[in-house]
């Protein structure tokens, strides 16, 4: 039964990543800035713990939709040591795409003292909008 389950969703992003192929021009013009949640990984749809468990090993990001929020997700892949933090250095909207943007940002000397290594990422959650959404 799990994997059917696992077929199905595969089968499910898939088809929902064929359905979005589309050119979009995408002009930054005039940019608002977007009212946003970090969330944090205990509140997580399980779709959403489910992608990011398949996809840690390496850099990614993804949008992961419902009828009210777009969740926002952006993954650094596997890191040596753990102490690592990501900061949004931009999220914003003009007529034609969202625009997200963020940094990772390193462990002290302290923190590099761990050996486990880590795979950190970050989720936003923003009200559902058509725009593309361009990561930066």
């Amino acid at each position: 039964m799990k994997e059917i389950s696992r077929i199905l969703l595969t089968a499910a992003v898939l088809v929902f990543c064929l359905a979005g192929c589309r050119v979009i021009k995408v002009e930054e013009g005039n940019k608002q800035d977007l009212e946003y949640e970090v969330v944090q990984e205990e509140a997580l749809p399980r779709e959403i713990k489910e992608l990011i468990q398949q996809k840690k090993e390496n850099e990614f990001q993804m949008v992961y939709q419902n009828e009210e929020f777009l969740y926002l997700i952006k993954g650094y892949g596997r890191q040596m040591t753990g102490g690592y933090s990501i900061r949004i250095e931009e999220l914003s909207v003009s007529e034609t795409a969202v625009f997200f943007s963020t940094r990772l940002m390193g462990p002290s000397q302290e923190e590099k003292k761990s050996s486990e290594p880590s795979y950190p990422y970050i989720v936003v959650k923003i009200s559902y909008r058509e725009e593309p959404v361009q990561f930066q």
